[in-house]
């Protein structure tokens, strides 16, 4: 299965681009760390999850670990040497649980809304009984015209990965960036997620006014500045 990658090669670690739930690599966050890649001469590195964007497949056959994999995939084949991996809402779960899986590679990471473990707190009885009846849910979205729809293999998969109970062995930077006004992840995942990793170069950092998506001029210059706060070699 073919999966749409753009990667440019460059100085410094590889910035891997994680994107969220039913989201692709041509987003504003992604498009603004291309390009401000690509003006520094960095090398970076944007895909979609099978099933998404332009990537093949039917994004019902989609589960964290299928796209972790993807993601695996994509930074073996393509990228040398270090990875600093940046993840946006669901992406932020799979920056880490790629991180653990490649732990020797990984220069840093920068969650914008991280979400690990959604599936745990981010369903209700309602919600997991029709997941459990129907093998999916349908639910409106804020963001597209379509509804979200989550499959039940893809809520197992999420329980079969959950992160937040246990110590999170990662020991290099992390930055989490989180609006305060997020009405899809809860800002106190980003201080939980924080206690939880055994790194002590932990910074979460909270934006009062800021949504989900922390995708204003004002969220991308706070993400573009973290990027450039993390030492470009590790």
């Amino acid at each position: 299965m073919r999966l749409a990658v753009s990667h440019r090669q460059g100085s410094g670690p590889t910035i891997v681009f994680l994107p969220g739930y039913m989201s692709d690599m041509a987003g504003g966050k992604a498009l603004a760390i291309d390009a401000w890649a690509a003006a520094r001469g960095r090398a970076v590195l944007r895909l979609d999850y099978s099933g998404c964007g332009a990537s093949e497949g039917a994004f019902a056959d989609g589960t964290l670990a299928v796209w972790r994999d993807d993601v695996l995939h994509a930074v073996d084949t393509l990228a040398a040497g270090p990875l600093l991996l940046v993840g946006s809402s669901m992406g932020g779960w799979l920056m880490l649980l790629v991180a653990l899986a490649r732990a020797d590679r990984i220069a840093g990471l920068v969650g914008i809304a991280a979400a690990p473990d959604f599936t745990e707190w981010g369903f209700d009885a309602v919600a997991k009984a029709c997941l459990a009846r129907d093998g999916r849910l349908s639910q409106p979205s804020a963001y597209a015209e379509e509804p979200t729809v989550t499959t039940l293999a893809f809520w197992q998969s999420g329980q079969a990965n959950l992160l937040l109970d246990r110590p999170i062995a990662l020991d290099c930077p992390v930055r989490l960036l989180h609006g305060q006004a997020d009405a899809d992840v809860p800002w106190q995942v980003a201080p939980r997620l924080a206690a939880a990793l055994r790194s002590a170069d932990v910074q979460t950092i909270l934006v009062k006014d800021g949504d989900h998506r922390l995708s204003r001029p004002q969220d991308i210059a706070l993400l573009i500045a973290t990027l450039e706060s993390l030492p470009e070699h590790p």
